[in-house]
């Protein structure tokens, strides 16, 4: 199983110029293959692959010195960047989907390095030491597991950031017998079949405040001007703060519902299809995708059994299986054949347990219920 660990790192005045340097010279990179790409196509009718550009690296280097003192394998991940753009551009016109063209990028927007090789980088007590820069301070507040695969130096909102991509294997847990529904929500962030609420942070619409704040200050800055650059800066760190508030509660309640229960049932809904409607903002706000990801591959790595069950008519079936039908503004379940009174998020949880546990006895990680 592949599992990234990320830490901050303190890179000197010296070494944040070197990276910035790095970075846009594999940004012109970037571009140039995608110039290319479309004169070789728009003039010649001419397809240009991956490795008839990467043929190419060697005669730049010798021709530009500062491309030359880049890290070889770090020049070659901006080429497969185009090529995997080009590639999901094709998927999508094949799937009549929207077909989105590949688009330049700009400099302050190309924010990573790729680093594939053990050569280029090692990681030390306190110390990362990487190609071309030098040993950088690293905050390695835990323990990289499993092999090592990859290095990726990460500029975002003014800091940067190393991250490991290692191979861990499985971790299997101890057996457990419990199970458990999901019912995810906007009033509540979650329902739980045994009755437990999981409250609703919203992250984004607490932190607006300081949004508008931020946004304003780079509004009212002179363009190219070192002072909104500063601006773009804290308005870059107002969004990132949200971002990682939700992921540490998606992170923390995910590893308690694994650790806490053997099969874990969640419905399996378009939640890109909500994130367009009229609930987009909270949608998008409570990130269920997120959610349910980290809920999927912490399930496979500690041996758990997650359900994805059809959620058509979780929230208007009794478990006696009669429909009750309700609108949004309803949150009382009431049925006139059984005579159940509850919370209708609770019932729809039970619901998503039931249709959960036809699964209990697959070996799969993750599974799809229609039922």
């Amino acid at each position: 199983m592949i599992k990234s660990f990320r830490y901050r790192i303190y890179p000197t005045k010296r070494q944040t110029e070197t990276l910035n340097q790095q970075l846009a010279i594999c940004c012109e990179i970037y571009n140039a293959a995608l110039q290319e790409r479309r004169e070789a196509w728009k003039l010649e009718q001419k397809s240009i692959g991956l490795y008839d550009q990467i043929n190419q690296l060697p005669a730049i280097r010798k021709d530009r010195e500062d491309v030359a003192r880049l890290y070889s394998h770090v020049l070659r991940d901006p080429l497969v960047r185009v090529d995997n753009a080009f590639k999901a551009f094709f998927r999508r016109l094949k799937s009549k989907n929207k077909p989105g063209y590949p688009r330049f990028k700009s400099a302050r927007r190309y924010d990573s390095l790729v680093f594939t090789e053990h050569a280029a980088w090692s990681p030390q007590s306190g110390k990362v030491r990487i190609a071309k820069v030098g040993e950088v301070r690293v905050k390695q507040h835990r323990a990289i597991e499993g092999e090592p695969k990859t290095l990726t130096i990460k500029r975002e909102a003014g800091r940067w950031f190393a991250i490991f991509v290692c191979d861990i294997g499985v971790s299997p847990l101890p057996f457990n017998s419990n199970t458990i529904g999901v019912d995810v929500g906007l009033s509540v962030f979650a329902t739980l079949s045994n009755g437990t609420s999981i409250d609703n942070p919203r992250w984004l619409r607490n932190g607006e405040q300081a949004l508008r704040i931020a946004q304003r200050k780079v509004k009212r800055r002179k363009k190219g001007s070192d002072r909104r650059h500063t601006a773009v800066l804290l308005l870059q760190r107002a969004y990132a703060k949200i971002r990682q508030q939700r992921s540490d509660f998606h992170h923390k309640l995910s590893r308690t519902l694994i650790d806490n229960n053997g099969l874990i049932a969640v419905e399996d809904l378009n939640i890109k299809g909500l994130a367009s409607g009229r609930l987009s903002k909270s949608v998008n706000d409570a990130a269920w995708s997120n959610f349910i990801f980290m809920l999927s591959y912490k399930a496979e790595n500690a041996g758990r059994l997650l359900v994805k069950v059809n959620p058509r008519g979780t929230s208007q079936t009794c478990l006696c299986g009669a429909e009750v039908r309700k609108t949004l503004k309803d949150r009382l379940h009431v049925c006139l054949s059984c005579g159940l009174v509850a919370d209708r998020d609770h019932v729809s949880a039970q619901l998503i347990l039931e249709r959960g546990l036809c699964f209990q006895a697959s070996t799969s990680p993750v599974a799809e219920c229609v039922a």
